[in-house]
């Protein structure tokens, strides 16, 4: 397994409403992912979401974390799409703010 791809993004959103907008843009996070889609995603607890990334025909698990001032959004990539992760992690920076609009 390579390293994560990891970003933060900062907010001052409260959990309710982080929860709300995260929920309502989970489908973009696919999108970051060649090919990709999430198949499932649920909270954890308040402060966890972890979902699952299908692309390439590889499962993808990822999580984002709610953190005082800001989200950490992880994905783990197999090795088969590790090749992308420098493309990944720059669409998930651009990506991730936009689900805290």
């Amino acid at each position: 397994m390579s390293e994560p791809v990891t970003v933060e993004v900062p907010h001052n959103l409260s959990n309710e409403e982080l929860h709300r907008r995260i929920d309502a843009g989970i489908g973009k996070l696919g999108a970051m992912v060649p090919g990709g889609e999430v198949c499932e995603h649920h909270w954890e607890n308040d402060r966890l979401m972890t979902f699952t990334l299908q692309a390439l025909g590889q499962r993808v698990g990822a999580r984002i974390e709610l953190l005082e001032g800001r989200i950490k959004a992880e994905i783990a990539l197999p090795p088969m799409l590790a090749m992308f992760a420098n493309k990944i992690k720059a669409k998930l920076a651009e990506t991730a703010p936009t689900l805290l609009r």
